[in-house]
């Protein structure tokens, strides 16, 4: 099963950026298909960012296009958010989410803060 461990996450104001980073481990990382979640205070977790295993397509969340982009690098095995001209409805925690290609089997990361306040 892959593990996956986020990073990146921080207080920022409004306008500015982030980058966050999910590391993966124990699996061949090309055969899974990357996303990013979000989930604020009382909400529910919701789709912001994914990328195909080959890392050629990738899909995004209305609230977020145009500002956001997801990358993957196979080597690293890591997937990234790039997060600019953030907002405050932009904080939450974010996670990193992998699905196998094989089996369909998910895992999650254990999420990292994201605040966006002046």
């Amino acid at each position: 099963q892959v593990q996956l461990v986020e990073s990146g996450g921080g207080l920022v104001q409004p306008g500015g950026s982030l980058r966050l980073s999910c590391a993966a481990s124990g699996v061949t990382f090309d055969n899974y298909f990357m996303s990013w979640y979000r989930q604020a205070p009382g909400k529910e977790r919701e789709l912001v960012a994914a990328i195909t295993s080959s890392g050629i397509a990738a899909n995004y969340a209305d609230s977020v296009q145009g500002r956001f982009t997801i990358s993957r690098d196979s080597a690293k095995r890591t997937v990234a958010l790039q997060m600019n001209s953030l907002k405050p409805e932009d904080t939450a925690v974010y996670y990193c989410k992998a699905r196998s290609l094989e089996s369909g089997t998910t895992s999650w990361g254990q999420g990292t803060q994201v605040t966006v306040s002046s």
